[in-house]
């Protein structure tokens, strides 16, 4: 089953890092806040990470700041695109679906969570 995190991270900005594992890489956008306060929002796509973040917490590199770990778990992935990808999210705090959506009108990326019942 592959894996999901998010993390708290401190640089350049206090901002989120949800990662989802896909074969060699975590997929990785950025979230201003967090999903567990803010069920909807915008997502910046970031480049691919190395899979060690699934479990690392501590410094970045090249004085990057600080990673903590706010949530981890298993996904299941619901449906993908090129312009989306939606999931189901078994973490200890994130149990439900998450989507992420590129806007068609605004080529903005988009996140949303909705908790399970």
């Amino acid at each position: 089953m592959p894996r999901f995190v998010l993390l708290s991270h401190d640089h350049p900005f206090p901002h989120w890092d949800f990662m989802l594992e896909k074969e060699a890489a975590l997929r990785t956008w950025r979230l201003l806040k967090s999903p567990a306060e803010c069920p909807a929002m915008d997502a910046e796509p970031l480049p691919d990470h190395r899979l060690a973040y699934l479990d690392y917490e501590g410094p970045v590199t090249s004085n990057r700041g600080t990673v903590l770990a706010v949530d981890r778990g298993e996904y299941s992935l619901v449906a993908e695109s090129d312009d989306s990808v939606v999931v189901h999210l078994r973490g200890a705090i994130l149990q439900g679906q998450a989507s992420i959506r590129r806007q068609p009108e605004s080529k903005k990326w988009t996140f949303h969570y909705e908790p399970a019942p």
